[in-house]
């Protein structure tokens, strides 16, 4: 159980609504550049509805929630400079993963390394950014190994690929395009 603080445990629900929708985004990412039925473009085009997801979600959304409360629309440099570094970073690593899609990495493997490895990465930039490599005790140390060791294992024993059917049940099984 994380730390207790003064704020309350009410962050838990919004930080599990995360934790499950990020654990849902590889997973419908692949089913949906599957389903594009473009072996050589349906990456690209899965990536492009996401693009436009992000849009109705991440830009029409905080302007409706800004709008009905009244915000100022005072913008500081830094705060937009350091945004859209989130932002470009964030949307390079949703690349990275259809990238690793197209180099046949199955979603359960991608994206358990992914969230084995973003924590540690998170953890360590974030003590660098606030110098706090002294306050690090040897828990912190063994949880890093623990997320490495557990990425390597989810690579290592993936479970094997479901046997294809003989090609002669997979066309029996084909449904009829009409045109």
């Amino acid at each position: 159980m994380p730390p207790a603080d003064s704020a309350g445990s009410g962050w838990l629900v919004f930080t599990a609504l995360t934790v499950v929708c990020w654990g849902l985004y590889g997973i419908f990412l692949h089913k949906g550049q599957a389903l594009m039925g473009d072996p050589e473009q349906g990456r690209m085009k899965a990536f492009l509805v996401v693009g436009a997801a992000y849009l109705l979600v991440a830009v029409i959304g905080p302007l409706v929630m800004l709008v009905t409360q009244k915000a100022n629309w005072h913008f500081t440099g830094a705060g937009v400079t350091w945004s859209l570094i989130a932002g470009a970073v964030g949307a390079v690593g949703a690349f990275g993963v259809l990238l690793a899609f197209g180099a046949k990495g199955s979603p359960a493997v991608v994206m358990s390394v992914i969230f084995a490895g973003a924590p540690v990465v998170n953890a360590l930039v974030a003590i660098g950014m606030t110098d706090s490599w002294s306050r690090v005790r040897w828990p912190f140390v063994l949880g890093i190994l623990m997320a490495a060791s557990g990425a390597w294992m989810v690579s290592y024993f993936k479970p094997a690929p479901p046997p294809h059917p003989p090609a002669s049940a997979a066309v029996v099984a084909s449904p009829t395009v009409q045109r």
